[in-house]
């Protein structure tokens, strides 16, 4: 019973199971880009003129091809947020997202710091455009530094955003753990009818192996008395052959003697 249990618990664990990586798998990257996506929307509503930001990092989606092939369209751009020291210290060649005279976030490549009326200024410039940006980039317009891109995944994010695909999203997800579960717990179930199954044959053979050794025995013991009843027949005839020869004897003796005693001749 116990080499079935062991067997059949070899045989159920869930990571020898494809489907279960596979599951995992496709969690492990849904879960943390909903959960991202749904911050980045509360902040968003929260606050509209404000960058959302994740531990300190914020991401955009790129929408032009004005920094390739640096950065391509489509990618997600992660920009790191910056306070005032970290600005001053931005210089030529750095990577930045800023906001624009249009409100508007872009991410160019700094190509020179200038000072005009005692302030300092970023001149911007795509890598992809001839020429630079017409307007001069504040500090205090500064969103971050450019720090890595996700290629593609921009595109994604950007269909996530919207609120049928999250619901959509959020279904799959539940979907995916409900057929889980369930064929976790009708493994489980089918696990224990064998181990059941198993039990009720090992109970059954161990019950005719006990009616088979108690026929044993009673065979053995109706023998044995069978022996024993032979051999008191045998002794009981032994025993009467002994008292028939033990009278003969007497009764030739006696005869004998009166034969003797007929043949003296009495004195007178």
């Amino acid at each position: 019973m116990r080499r079935n249990k062991s067997r059949l618990a070899d045989s159920d664990k869930w990571y020898k199971k494809p489907s279960n990586w596979a599951t995992i798998a496709i969690c492990a990257i849904l879960i943390p880009i909903l959960l991202i996506n749904i911050s980045v929307m509360i902040q968003a509503k929260t606050d509209e003129d404000k960058v959302p930001t994740i531990f300190g990092y914020k991401p955009f989606i790129v929408l032009s091809d004005s920094m390739e092939t640096k950065i391509k369209r489509g990618d997600l751009i992660i920009i790191k947020d910056l306070d005032q020291n970290e600005v001053e210290k931005l210089s030529e060649r750095d990577i930045i997202a800023f906001r624009d005279d249009e409100n508007t976030v872009t991410t160019h490549r700094i190509v020179e710091v200038v000072d005009e009326n005692d302030e300092r200024y970023f001149v911007t410039k795509g890598d992809n455009n001839d020429s630079q940006d017409q307007s001069l980039v504040e500090y205090k317009d500064v969103e971050g530094i450019y720090k890595f891109r996700i290629p593609g995944v921009g595109n994604m994010f950007s269909s996530l955003a919207e609120p049928t695909t999250i619901i959509i999203i959020v279904l799959g997800i539940t979907v995916i753990f409900g057929v889980a579960f369930y064929m976790s717990a009708k493994k489980e179930r089918e696990r224990e009818h064998e181990e059941f199954l198993a039990y009720k044959k090992q109970k059954e053979l161990a019950k005719e192996e006990r009616k088979k050794t108690s026929s044993r025995v009673n065979t053995n013991k109706n023998s044995s008395k069978s022996s024993l009843s032979n051999k008191k027949t045998s002794n009981n005839k032994d025993a009467n052959n002994k008292k028939s020869s033990s009278k003969k004897t007497s009764s030739t003796k006696t005869s004998t003697k009166k034969s003797n005693e007929e043949k003296t001749p009495k004195n007178k």
